[in-house]
């Protein structure tokens, strides 16, 4: 019996493979906007999933070189001539996070110039499935000095993957538990299509409510997900018919770029404006003052 797949099949993994760069094209070049800028600039991610990331490179590149999480996010965040972080806030989130956080803080908490750091707490998606023993997992990853908040926590009406009473329970259970704790953390919240009963303000948030206006501005990429749609495939070397596979925290330039744009939006010829590198700069400041990173 012929092991050859159905021509359907294999067509549509060709086309996969068409629109999925070489790995080599993973590693970004420096954004234009920074190649004239002050050589100390410093990127912070401050709300990726690393792990999650790395499982997402092993999906699409099953062959692929990078072989464990620390030697990707060597190859990927600290490259040389790259747009290098200086810090991240990884963001355990998930039941199945809370298998492998403190194997990951032991790869990744030695480099020599990038601050990494983590929050945990239980997404709303996950509301369903809070129990005293994930909390406690939660509280223990908390014990640590790298975890600097909690999150990301919080309600999503969109999906409602959770029943919202559920969500909303296990929302306030975590805040209770945050401001028991003393620790004076940020606490980052996800509210999307939930803006009449949440009110955000002096956190970090992520799926922002439909009035942004009093936020700090935080730059995240969100690794894996949502990779900016301003990056262009001829600066990044790619045919016109790929995609870049998945976010990572080198996609961090093109994400302030965008909001540079929506920061100046109405401004006049005579007005001062925003630069991708002045958002940059402020929004690393706010991250000091956020997460202390």
């Amino acid at each position: 019996m012929s092991s050859t797949p159905p021509s359907g099949t294999s067509s549509r993994q060709s086309t996969r493979s068409s629109r999925t760069p070489h790995e080599d094209k993973l590693v970004l070049p420096l954004h234009d906007d920074l190649k004239d800028s002050d050589p100390h600039l410093e990127l912070v991610d401050t709300h990726c999933h690393i792990h999650s990331t790395f499982q997402t490179y092993k999906d699409k590149y099953p062959d692929g070189k990078l072989a464990d999480i620390r030697t990707f996010v060597s190859a990927l965040l600290q490259a040389d001539g790259s747009n290098k972080l200086a810090a991240c806030v990884d963001v355990y989130c998930e039941g199945s996070d809370m298998d492998h956080w403190a194997s990951t803080l032991a790869a990744l908490s030695d480099f020599p110039d990038l601050d990494y750091r983590f929050v945990a707490g239980a997404h709303p998606h996950e509301a369903k499935n809070y129990s005293d023993e994930l909390e406690r997992k939660f509280l223990e990853a908390h014990k640590h000095p790298r975890c600097v908040g909690w999150g990301e926590i919080g309600l999503d009406y969109h999906y409602d993957n959770s029943p919202r009473d559920v969500q909303q329970e296990v929302l306030r259970r975590q805040l209770r538990t945050a401001l028991a704790s003393d620790k004076n953390k940020a606490i980052t919240i996800h509210t999307r299509e939930a803006d009449d009963d949440i009110v955000v303000r002096n956190l970090g948030a992520t799926c922002s409510p439909s009035d942004p206006s009093g936020l700090r501005i935080l730059f995240e990429t969100d690794a894996p997900y949502m990779p900016p749609a301003n990056m262009a495939n001829k600066q990044l070397g790619m045919t016109s018919k790929q995609r870049f596979p998945f976010a990572h925290g080198g996609v961090l330039p093109w994400t302030a770029e965008f909001v540079v744009k929506v920061l100046n939006e109405g401004k006049g010829d005579d007005d001062d404006k925003w630069t991708t590198v002045g958002v940059l700069k402020q929004a690393r400041e706010n991250a000091r003052r956020c997460y202390g990173v």
